[in-house]
């Protein structure tokens, strides 16, 4: 076992809001610093990393990813993510029909990168999607306008298909 870093998530489950310290924690897990089974046979003896436990999984990409789903949680409103849509994977979808995608800095820095996304958001489009795009700003330290934007186009029906 990787001692240090367990170490670490320990003090950072006792320390954090169990959001942020989840965030840190799924970040670990996408890096392949620890693994999902690795941290739920450990013995932690502690209330509050047994929170964080509950509330980890493996499939956010980014803390962006997991504060995303924690802001739609406070909402009742349910995410899947990393769903594949047309050969491709988008962040979340909401319902059938919203897709929301998280832009951080890691894979966002360059125009490529945003060409790239821009003709992504169109595909999804001509498919029928509904495309939110929130960056890490919004998310994490703006989550009231981005949790009024997911309820706002839930409430406009935005995440259901058509009906013909």
């Amino acid at each position: 076992m990787n001692e240090p870093i367990l170490n670490v998530l320990y003090h950072v489950a006792r320390c954090l809001e169990p959001s942020d310290a989840t965030a840190i924690w799924e970040s670990a897990l996408h890096r392949s610093l620890v693994t999902l089974p690795q941290l739920r046979r450990t013995a932690w003896h502690s209330t509050a990393v047994d929170t964080v436990i509950e509330m980890v999984g493996a499939l956010s990409d980014s803390g962006v990813e997991t504060t995303f789903l924690r802001i739609c949680q406070t909402r009742g409103v349910d995410v899947r993510q990393q769903v594949l849509i047309d050969g491709h994977r988008v962040d979340a979808l909401i319902g059938e029909r919203l897709v929301v995608q998280l832009d951080g800095f890691e894979f966002h820095s360059a125009a490529k990168d945003r060409r790239r996304d821009l003709r992504q958001d169109a595909r999804l489009a001509l498919l029928g999607y509904t495309v939110l795009r929130f960056d890490y700003q919004q998310v994490m330290f703006d989550a009231g306008y981005v949790q009024q934007t997911i309820v706002n186009a839930v409430a406009q029906g935005l995440h259901r298909a058509p009906r013909h």
